[in-house]
Formats: C-alpha cells, structure tokens, sequence
C-alpha cells in the first residue's frame, strides 16, 4: 500500500522538540515495569475464570495463555533489541507489514493501554469505599484524584516515575507473598475442585462447566499476564536497550508466571475455589476465610491490594503515553499529541488519554455501578488480544523478510515459538467473543474510525524523519540495492 511522506512544517526543531530522556531505566527497572503492568491482577480479576470454568478450566486456560505470552514476550524480546524504539508494538509491525500493519497494530495497544487505566481506576475507587478512605465513595472525586496525582508525577520526570513505580510494585509484591505464605499450611487439593458440576458438556469435579468453560475462562488467563507487552515501549528512554530489553522483559515475564502459578494454586488450594469464584477481592477473602474475619493479615493484604492496583494504574499510564507519543511524532495521529516538555516527558500524549479515561470512568461508573470496570478491563483485553495477533505475525514476517536484520538477542526457537503465540493469540481473540460481545463490538467500532482516519488522511501525513519510518526506509533502501 503507497504511503506518502509529508514534511511541511517539519524543520530541524521538529524531533527536538519531541525527545525522550535517554539512559532512565537499566533491566531491572524494565522488569520492575513489566510486573507493575500487570500486578493488579494478581489481587483481583483472575478468580472470575474459577466462576467461568472450575479450577480445571482455569488452569487449562492459564496454561494456554501463559505459553502464549511466553512465547509471545521472547519475540518481542528480539525485536526490541533489534528496532529500539518507543513505538515498540507499532514500530516493529511498521517495519514488517507496513503503514497499515504499523497503524493497525498501534491502535490496537493503544486501545488496550487508554481503557485500562479507566478500569482500573474504577476498582481502585471500590477499594477506597470499601476501605473507608476519608469517608469517599467510588466516583468523579476519586477518579480525578487518581489521574490527576499519578499523570503529575508523570509529568515531573520519568526516571522518578519509574522508582516510583518500582517502590509501590514492591509493596504490592510483599503482600502476595505474605498472602501466600499464610495460606499454604491450610493447602488441601481438595479444595480446588469444590465447585459442584453442571449438566454441560464434559462436566467433571475437574471441569465443573464442561469444555466450553475452558473457553471462557481464556480470559481471565490472561488476566495473569495483561499489559507485560508494554516494556519495549520504554526502548528509547534505556541506556542500551540492546542488552536491556530482553533481560527486562523476559525477567519480567517469568515472575509473572511464578506468581500465577502460585496463586491458582494456593488460594483456591486454602479456601476452596467456591469461595473466591465470584469475589472482588480474593486475597483478603481467602485470608479471612482459612484464618477469621479479624485476620491482621487480611486487613494487611487488603490495603496492599490498593497497591497493586495504584501500581498498574501508574505504569499503564506510561504505556499509553508513550504508543501515543510515537503514533503521534510519526504523524499517523495528530503531530501536537508527541510534544515533550523541557523534562522530556510527552506532556500531551498523557493528558489527552488520561482526560479520555477520567470521563469513561466517571459516566460508566455512574451508569453501571461496578459493571462500568467489568466492561472497561473487556474493552482492554479485545484490543490486546488483536495487538498479540499482529505483533507474532510481525516477528515472523520479518524473520523471513529480513533474515540478515542484526538481532542482538534471537527468540529461542524461532519462528516457531512465535508460531504457536500466533494461533493461541487468534483463539484469544475468538474467546473474548463468548465473554462479553458488547466490549468486543464496541472496540471493533473504535478500531474501524481509527482505520477510516489513517486511510483517508494520516497515511498521506506521515513523517519521514520519525524513528521508526526512518528504519522502514533504510530497509526499504536496502531492499532496493539487492
């Protein structure tokens, strides 16, 4: 598909005015970052998959999804070290599909990174209800706070952002481990398959929903993992993302899969999946069902809950921030949007999301209560999973288009592990359909106006100059001296 580069009103100021600090993060600030991304599902979300499929469809489906991501996050490893740039998702479509590939894929993690924030911020407002914070209750006031506090520490600086960050993801850490530890000793497999079974087909004490609650839960399996594809949107603010960006990402990726493999088993393992099948706040249940109801270590698990998901509210706000600042510079979307400040933090690129989030919240919130953060997290999955779909099939294209590309860190397996992300990541996507169809129309209907704008209009606005259309050139060049 043609594109056309327009550079009017793109002088030698352009890229000043639109940089990033360089050198703010090492690995394990980027592995820090990947587990902030998703640590708030660690405390709450998951266990709606026990209510979908029994702990056996649970596990079925974490297991599929965490092959997924694994295989999934040692693609983008190599493509980060490869093309390191803050585009990250959309730079490596760019390179391999693209244009439309680039934008599509782009869209999609943007999608995912401005709606869940809005969700996010929802269940931190049921938190503070439910905690009794200041006597608020879940609302507007809440929601501005949130944005407001968190966008602001954004827009003093990102290597402060990114302690903080990691200092609060601590917190939330040591409250899963203490969570888990308390509850091992009342560890009963028994417990896990107390969900009666139903009349569906192939029911069992071990699939109590049958098959088709395998595919429910998909889901909420990826619960476990959402948001840790964001790391290589930092490339461009490491020292040397060559080396760093694999060793974050994939530490990263293999904390996240030892915490849920410890949760799934041991929370449903102590106080039974019944339980915790339906609960806004797992942790804290299971803790108060096994050790009382005046339990100090659920009280504990409780506040530090709101951590984890102050965390994933703070580090997500980043990665919007960021795919839009790339989006933006590239001029696929407005070119004001990748405006930096003096302390090189894309100032526009985190309010104008954030100002979209803010509202979502509030009128969902205030039209349906706390099905608002149910509808909002679905959104956010629909966009991810298509994103997932696009991003193993750009590892792949350019594996055989480019195979003398300089990897400094190549995906074990190759085409092959990225194979097999790409068909669990397209049966993602089909499964998100049995979970909430209106989630997946409405992201649909979003993804197809942002289509028609770059059909119609950005793709003859492009800029040349932008990091990644600056590598899609130089392969393009190469390409055409073979």
């Amino acid at each position: 598909m043609a594109s056309t580069y327009d550079e009017r009103g793109v002088d030698d100021s352009y890229l000043e005015h639109r940089k990033l600090k360089r050198g703010a993060a090492g690995w394990v600030l980027l592995a820090g970052l990947g587990v902030s991304y998703v640590i708030s599902g660690d405390f709450a979300g998951w266990n709606f998959g026990l209510d979908e499929g029994g702990w056996g469809g649970l596990l079925i489906a974490t297991l599929l999804m965490g092959l997924m991501y694994t295989c999934m996050v040692f693609g983008l490893a190599e493509m980060s070290s490869a093309l390191p740039v803050a585009g990250a998702g959309y730079g490596f479509a760019r390179r391999a599909m693209g244009p439309l590939g680039g934008f599509a894929t782009g869209m999609a993690v943007l999608i995912e990174y401005a709606v869940a924030p809005a969700a996010i911020a929802v269940f931190i407002g049921g938190y503070v209800e439910a905690l009794g914070l200041f006597g608020l209750t879940s609302g507007w006031l809440v929601f501005a706070i949130a944005y407001l506090v968190f966008i602001g520490i954004h827009l003093y600086g990102v290597g402060e952002a990114l302690k903080l960050m990691f200092a609060i993801t601590a917190i939330a850490v040591v409250a899963l481990v203490a969570a888990l530890v308390g509850l091992l000793p009342s560890f009963s497999t028994s417990n896990m398959l107390d969900i009666a079974p139903t009349g569906a087909a192939g029911a069992s004490d071990f699939l109590p929903m049958g098959f088709a609650g395998v595919v429910a839960a998909l889901v909420y399996g990826i619960w476990f993992f959402l948001a840790v594809e964001g790391v290589p949107l930092a490339a461009e603010e490491t020292d040397n993302p060559a080396r760093d960006m694999p060793r974050g990402i994939i530490a990263a990726m293999l904390t996240l899969l030892l915490f849920a493999a410890l949760i799934l088993f041991i929370l449903p393992g102590s106080a039974g999946s019944e339980t915790i099948r339906a609960s806004d706040n797992p942790l804290p249940e299971a803790i108060r069902a096994v050790r009382g109801e005046d339990s100090l270590l659920a009280d504990f698990v409780n506040w530090a809950g709101l951590a984890g998901l102050v965390a994933s509210f703070f580090s997500i706000i980043y990665a919007y921030s960021r795919q839009l600042f790339a989006l933006s510079r590239a001029g696929y979307l407005p070119r004001v949007m990748s405006l930096t400040s003096s302390r090189k933090t894309p100032w526009v690129a985190l309010l104008v999301p954030g100002t979209i989030g803010f509202v979502l919240a509030g009128v969902l919130e205030a039209n349906m209560g706390a099905d608002a953060g149910a509808l909002l997290i679905n959104i956010a999955v629909f966009g991810a999973t298509v994103s997932y779909v696009l991003l193993n099939l750009s590892h792949i294209l350019l594996r055989r288009r480019e195979p003398d590309l300089e990897r400094p860190y190549r995906t074990p397996g190759g085409v092959v592990t990225t194979g097999v992300a790409l068909v669990l990541s397209v049966v993602a996507v089909v499964a998100t359909f049995f979970v909430d169809e209106r989630a997946a129309g409405i992201t649909a209907g979003v993804f197809v106006l942002a289509l028609a704008y770059f059909w119609f209009y950005s793709r003859h606005h492009l800029v040349a100059s932008a990091p990644e259309e600056e590598f899609a050139a130089i392969e393009s060049g190469e390409s055409d001296l073979h």
